[in-house]
């Protein structure tokens, strides 16, 4: 692991993949900083081009305030030059703005907010979007986290565009909507006819349709699998041009990112994987959280060794 220390701010130009990073937790509820340490030296060593903090799979509603810069600190300053998000969402702006504030100073690249789930008219959206820029200053750059099968809220490409329009910090778009190949056409079709102008589009959801959203303009992935080297592997083979490796590939994951899509039981899924990987030394969630049954454990040692049979990386003692 090493650091430069230096700076470098999220633009309109970002591409790849940034991974969701899980927040590693000992069995008792501890933060495991070794396990972020080999997962920084993962993401590092795999392709990725970025990596997202304190999402909604990263547990950050778990964490206080101190272990959010805590731990945004140690992915910052042992990323380099990569480049880090760091998910600021929060019920008011002023704990947005605090830990905003306290990430940015640190070196982190930019932030990514999610809607309240209280928002349901166009206007109420684009307005909250502007004050919560105003509230983390403008200098700033935001992400929009779009994800309205659990935050309930609908943003239509109008709207985004209204949001993008209105706040020049915002320079991504993190879709997660579903179905959503459709919305990603229609801005790709507003930057062309002039009436937007060009942000990042990386997506979410898994990477469960990410095969398709890398054909109708998107970025890359902004998202959590327990095989983010596999989805840096499809943004590249698809930015080349090689669509039927891209699609081979993808679909040998298809059964395994699929069963770990399930809401609920998604996260327990990814930190058993990442931790048979070697990755985490616990695949436990803080409290509230779930855990995996022996059936479900079996069922996914089952689906990585029909995933072996294509992906080496699956193999796994």
């Amino acid at each position: 692991m090493k650091s430069t220390g230096v700076f470098v701010l999220l633009t309109t130009n970002a591409r790849g993949v940034f991974p969701i990073a899980p927040t590693p937790f000992f069995d008792d509820g501890r933060i495991d900083t070794a396990s972020i340490d080999r997962l920084i030296d993962f993401y590092l060593g795999c392709g990725a081009t970025g990596v997202t903090v304190l999402g909604q799979l990263g547990e950050a509603p778990k964490l206080s305030h101190d272990e959010s810069v805590a731990i945004a600190t140690q992915m910052i300053r042992g990323a380099g030059e990569l480049p880090i998000v760091v998910g600021v969402s929060a019920p008011g702006f002023a704990a947005m703005r605090a830990l905003t504030h306290d990430v940015m100073a640190l070196g982190a690249a930019g932030v990514m907010i999610a809607p309240p789930n209280t928002l349901r008219t166009d206007d109420q959206i684009a307005g909250y979007y502007a004050q919560a820029a105003q509230a983390i200053g403008a200098d700033v750059p935001f992400v929009i986290q779009d994800y309205p099968l659990t935050f309930s809220v609908q943003m239509t490409p109008a709207v985004i565009r209204r949001i993008v329009a209105e706040n020049p910090s915002c320079v991504m778009l993190k879709h997660e909507d579903w179905p959503g190949l459709e919305k990603i056409s229609t801005l790709r079709a507003y930057e062309r006819d002039g009436s937007m102008r060009h942000i990042a589009i990386l997506c979410g959801n898994g990477g469960l349709f990410l095969d398709y959203e890398m054909e109708r303009g998107a970025d890359g992935a902004n998202t959590g699998y327990c095989f983010p080297d596999m989805l840096c592997d499809v943004v590249r083979l698809s930015a080349a041009g090689e669509r039927a490796a891209a699609h081979d590939l993808f679909d040998a994951h298809l059964p395994l990112l699929r069963y770990e899509q399930q809401p609920g039981v998604g996260l327990a899924v990814r930190k058993y994987v990442m931790r048979r990987r070697g990755l985490l030394a616990s695949d436990a969630q803080r409290k509230p959280g779930g855990a995996l049954s022996p059936t479900a454990r079996a069922e996914v040692d089952y689906l990585l060794d029909r995933l072996a049979r294509h992906d080496r990386r699956a193999r796994l003692e």
